[in-house]
């Protein structure tokens, strides 16, 4: 759907976009032992789905498969923001700092400003940063906003940095403690409104294009002419042919391809109840003490939650296919965060807790006994190509997926010797995009317009023609029963995890993971009946 589609248009999912488990079973049936397809992409968060979408808009034949879902892995536990490149070029990166500021303003201003949306964070100016740690921190705010400049973002949508007096600081943070507070800075950044929502909307515009999204198959070994695999539903092995492959797979790339070696660092957010902070209309920036260049951050989410990160802390030993959260990192989180605020936060305000591990390529030489740490490791992405032409993308960073995926498919074309034209994602909206100015008149709720951009009016339609669908899945969050029956008939979403863990975030909270269960059944059962 383009940014100037007309309004009658909102009352229906574009064409061609609907994942569902009846087109899971078709696309699954003529692609493994079926024709050889241009690119076979393995792994479905933002740089395999951004792949998958890359290839298919240039005109190739595309099947993209993940053994789980949809933003299984380190894609749904970012901290949902879109970075400007700040950090890296504070660290002399000046490439990966003006790439990241690029690709922000393509996110925002033609991708996904539905899902995008400029973000404020105070940085309070407590005893505890020093006047020269603060000038240094305006030095780079304002240098931020040069990267903004130099990628030619304009400033309605992101608006520059500034001081704040004491009283403005705490308008915009009322829990900090006001001891010594002398003021703060005010910055800004892309946050988006979910990370797997990004992820999904990817994979359903590869899906427009022509592109097979295949959930719940397994890749058990990559060659440069295909995969062999298991459809973890059925169990039954099959191979997929292809002229390119592209390992996409993430912190899993080297267990698929040798030579790649991946040294993960785990990101541990918190996730707190809002009313334990109280009002936020500003995320925080709070300087972590020691360090020069690393904050945690407090990020509100508008649905009753807030998280509290993050750690950078490198992980050994096997991956998992869920991280789980140490308490040394929710006792450091605690500790940093309860530095600034009036009312401490204790361990019990704590409703859960996430970790995502960033597929960081291990460049130390073998055998050196060199050792860095994590957060010192450059998040420029690599794109490796072995010698039977597999293409491996590692490293990198959620706001520059889509560059990945470029450089990705860029490769794949040259060792599959195929025929493709240069890149349109660039300018190519994602499913829901319009215009900003078309988002601010929204034709449904903005909640759902935050999430679902022109395709609120269908979602919220769902709930005029069926009254049931209207009620919320649970009382304390906004998310309404016609959102998962969404979710199954054009997300993909095949079992109850799907909708609670991926297309909606409830169950990062268990209790009200526990609590949703038995509605979230009662709609899936409901919706995958209505495919036949």
């Amino acid at each position: 759907m383009s940014p100037t589609s007309s309004p009658s248009h909102l009352a229906a999912p574009l064409p061609g976009s609907s994942l569902s488990a009846a087109r899971r079973t078709r696309d699954l049936a003529r692609t493994v032992g079926g024709p050889t397809v241009d690119v076979l992409v393995v792994g479905l968060g933002a740089t395999g789905a951004g792949a998958a979408l890359d290839a298919a808009a240039r005109g190739l034949t595309v099947a993209a498969v993940d053994a789980h879902d949809l933003a299984f892995g380190t894609s749904r536990w970012s901290s949902k923001l879109i970075h400007g490149g700040l950090r890296y070029l504070a660290s002399g990166q000046l490439d990966v700092a003006h790439e990241s500021a690029v690709e922000r303003g393509v996110l925002m201003e033609r991708t996904a400003p539905h899902l995008v949306c400029a973000q404020p964070f105070v940085l309070p100016l407590t005893p505890l940063v020093p006047r020269g740690q603060a000038a240094l921190a305006w030095a780079g705010f304002r240098a931020g906003d040069g990267l903004r400049l130099a990628a030619r973002t304009a400033r309605a949508t992101l608006p520059g940095p500034r001081r704040l007096s004491a009283v403005e600081t705490r308008n915009l943070a009322p829990a900090l403690r006001t001891d010594g507070l002398r003021g703060g800075l005010l910055s800004w950044d892309g946050r988006l409104t979910d990370d797997a929502r990004l992820v999904t909307a990817l994979a359903r515009t590869a899906a427009a294009k022509g592109a097979r999204i295949l959930t719940r198959v397994r890749a058990l070994e990559l060659t440069g002419t295909g995969a062999r695999i298991r459809d973890e539903l059925t169990g039954e092995e099959g191979e997929i042919r292809a002229r390119a492959v592209i390992n996409a797979s993430g912190v899993w790339a080297g267990e698929l391809v040798d030579g790649i070696r991946i040294r993960p660092s785990r990101g541990t957010h918190l996730v707190l109840r809002a009313e334990r902070l109280g009002p936020l209309p500003a995320g925080m920036h709070i300087p972590i003490p020691g360090e020069t260049n690393r904050f945690v951050l407090v990020l509100p989410q508008g649905d009753g939650r807030v998280y509290v990160g993050l750690t950078d802390e490198p992980v050994d030993g096997p991956v998992p296919d869920v991280p789980e959260v140490p308490e040394t990192d929710i006792g450091f989180l605690l500790d940093v965060l309860g530095s600034v605020l009036d009312v401490p936060v204790h361990r019990a305000d704590v409703v859960g807790a996430f970790a995502g591990l960033r597929p960081l390529l291990d460049t130390t030489p073998t055998g050196s006994g060199e050792e860095s740490r994590t957060a010192d490791i450059s998040r420029r992405h690599a794109v490796l190509t072995s010698p039977d032409g597999v293409v491996t993308v590692v490293g990198g960073k959620l706001t520059t997926y889509r560059r990945m995926a470029e450089d990705a498919v860029d490769a794949a074309a040259r060792s599959g010797r195929l025929h493709a034209g240069p890149s349109p994602t660039a300018s190519l909206p994602l499913v829901g995009a319009a215009a900003p100015a078309r988002l601010a008149t929204p034709p449904a709720p903005r909640r759902l317009v935050r999430r679902y951009g022109t395709e609120a009016a269908a979602v919220q339609a769902l709930a005029v023609q069926h009254p049931h669908l209207r009620d919320l899945v649970l009382p304390n969050h906004p998310v309404t029963r016609a959102e998962l029956l969404w979710a199954v008939r054009h997300e993909g979403a095949l079992d109850a995890a799907d909708l609670l863990d991926r297309r909606t975030r409830i169950g990062l909270v268990t209790e009200d993971r526990a609590a949703a269960l038995k509605t979230t059944e009662e709609i899936l059962g409901e919706a995958l009946a209505g495919q036949g």
